[in-house]
């Protein structure tokens, strides 16, 4: 089989995709898509989202360095959708989306109810790239839905039906292949 090569571009897929959620100093608040996500560092924790710069939440984030990461699933991908193509500066996207807002334990930021794990971040890092600015963000503190807690409070994110996104399209998660390590374990 043939390869074709084509000029470089960002085919790294599939990513996740989330709803992050930020609020200006003035209270006033916003949810915006990312796809351009993802771990940085486990110890501290770390991870990053790139926004460009004419985004409405954009500012929200400069002015306090604060932001939500909510995680998707499948009863969120209209939202998700919607998020990412509505200006908050147009549309109340809580209200338009019936999102709840419940309140962080440190950023001022809400985090989205519906959403089965949210991540308060706070900005340690900004650099401009181009299109997009990367925060590069300490995590402060994880809520998980108990819903997705079993007895042994081992937390299965798999019930919650998340999804992913690749070149354009949401996708659901298939099925499971393998845990990490299955690969060298002894039978």
């Amino acid at each position: 089989m043939a390869k074709i090569t084509w000029k470089p571009g960002n085919m790294l897929y599939p990513l996740p995709v989330v709803l992050v959620s930020c609020a200006a100093k003035s209270g006033k608040d916003n949810i915006l898509t990312i796809a351009w996500t993802g771990t940085t560092c486990s110890n501290p924790p770390m991870l990053s989202i790139s926004v460009r710069p004419e985004r409405y939440s954009y500012h929200m984030i400069e002015e306090t360095g604060e932001f939500v990461v909510n995680l998707t699933t499948e009863k969120l991908v209209r939202a998700t959708d919607y998020c990412g193509v509505k200006s908050g500066k147009e549309v109340d996207k809580w209200k338009e989306m019936h999102l709840t807002r419940e309140r962080a334990d440190i950023v001022k930021a809400p985090l989205i109810k519906e959403s089965p794990v949210n991540i308060e971040c706070r900005v340690a890092e900004r650099k401009d790239l181009g299109s997009h600015v990367m925060y590069q963000a300490e995590v402060l503190a994880v809520h998980v839905d108990e819903t997705y807690m079993d007895s042994s409070q081992k937390f299965h994110l798999e019930d919650a039906d998340p999804i992913v996104y690749s070149h354009g399209t949401y996708f659901s998660l298939g099925k499971k292949l393998g845990t990490f390590g299955y690969s060298v374990k002894k039978k």
